[in-house]
């Protein structure tokens, strides 16, 4: 290709950056935008397909750069540009034209994403590159080693006081779990002074957790849908070797456990529903939960074997048992919603004993309804109700929602 049609397929990306970051609003920001250390030579954003990433990315540049391609430049890694160009030859043009920061969004469309990136930021020392991807690429198992040399940071879909913020236009601080089980009385107050949270949340459990809701509920879990086959048919089969022949079982295993309790699922009856072996079972589980469509909960998370049965089997958010499922169960919503809740900062094991769960080998909760007694928690240190149905704390009973409020 002549250096004239090279300049004029830059032109086309830097027309299509000045496109989209034109069109991203920013009245709404996720604070996480502040939590991401951007002036790191090397950043990597992951998270499941729908959680909103690049509109973070897009964001970002726009209150930092602009809109003008110059100094910052946004490229999709499954650009037309790229079927006779390299990465490598973006940076260099990039880096010659002044540019300073590289966005790379969806590096997982783009084969040898970890080896060109590595060589970029040894060519260009002072260049800074972003990128974006599912969170099945394994940035530690890439073929180039980055593990030393990016800061990795992982998006999840919206909490409860960010769907408030999205939604409601209702603004409220985040705050770690020990200051909501040690001041929940005056948070509670200041939740309620400014909403009622109880029709809130229940909507919130329905279509908050993901940030497109814009539609009908019906066109909301038609688009989860999507997120879910798309996850299965395309980044399942590239990253975790799942054999396309395979994919339908995937789904028969989603729908399975969008309508059945977690307390009645075992591996040998999921293994005959999709007549599949229990070892098959296991691994699919295991990748299925790197993708972020399931969460596996242990009783004790330090001794994990590679291939041990799972004491319980959550999908990964509460708006996956509305969108696969018909009439959930709401006690299954509610404990999915705790756990999606606390293991995005802390360590949640399965309790067999005494309470629902034990977080950071510390604290134990107990998940119900309003008239959920302590009978399983009597006597427990450091234990806590969270009830549903409720607006204030009564006692050690704590609204559920509360729990919405960590990040």
């Amino acid at each position: 290709m002549c250096p004239n049609q090279s300049k004029q397929k830059m032109e086309t990306l830097f027309k299509k950056h000045r496109m989209l970051i034109t069109q991203v609003r920013t009245d709404i920001v996720r604070d996480n935008i502040k939590s991401i250390n951007w002036d790191s030579q090397l950043v990597g954003i992951r998270g499941s397909r729908g959680v909103g990433k690049t509109t973070l990315i897009r964001q970002y540049i726009k209150q930092r750069y602009g809109v003008n391609a110059g100094e910052a430049l946004y490229c999709v890694m499954d650009s037309m540009y790229f079927t006779n160009h390299t990465l490598l030859d973006l940076a260099e043009r990039f880096h010659l034209a002044g540019g300073r920061h590289l966005f790379l969004d969806e590096v997982h469309k783009y084969p040898t994403w970890s080896k060109e990136i590595k060589e970029i930021i040894d060519l260009y020392p002072e260049m800074k590159v972003t990128f974006s991807g599912s969170s099945l690429i394994q940035i530690l198992n890439a073929d180039a080693d980055l593990s030393r040399r990016v800061l990795s940071y992982k998006m999840k879909g919206l909490s409860f006081r960010e769907f408030l913020i999205f939604y409601k236009g209702i603004s409220l601080p985040s705050f770690t779990l020990e200051e909501i089980l040690s001041n929940y009385d005056e948070i509670c107050s200041q939740v309620t002074s400014v909403c009622h949270p109880q029709p809130l949340f229940e909507e919130y459990l329905r279509v908050g957790y993901y940030p497109f809701y814009d539609v009908s509920a019906e066109e909301y879990y038609s688009r989860i849908e999507n997120v879910v086959s798309f996850i299965i048919d395309q980044e399942m089969t590239q990253f975790c070797g799942v054999e396309p022949a395979y994919t339908r079982k995937l789904k028969a295993m989603m729908m399975f456990l969008a309508v059945n309790n977690p307390y009645e699922v075992n591996i040998a009856k999921l293994a005959a529903y999709l007549e599949i072996s229990k070892n098959t079972v296991l691994s699919y589980l295991s990748s299925m939960e790197r993708a972020e469509l399931v969460h596996l909960l242990y009783a004790d998370n330090k001794s994990v074997t590679k291939m041990q049965k799972p004491d319980k089997i959550y999908l990964s958010n509460p708006n996956l048992f509305y969108a696969l499922g018909n009439q959930p169960n709401i006690g299954t919503v509610r404990e999915c919603f705790v756990v999606d809740q606390l293991s995005s900062c802390h360590s949640v094991e399965y309790s067999k004993k005494e309470g629902d769960f034990r977080v950071d080998g510390t604290y134990t909760f107990e998940v119900g309804g309003k008239d959920k007694s302590f009978d399983q928690i009597a006597g427990v240190k450091d234990s806590f109700i969270l009830a549903d149905s409720m607006e204030f704390a009564v006692g050690k009973k704590l609204p559920l929602w509360l729990i919405g409020f960590l990040y």
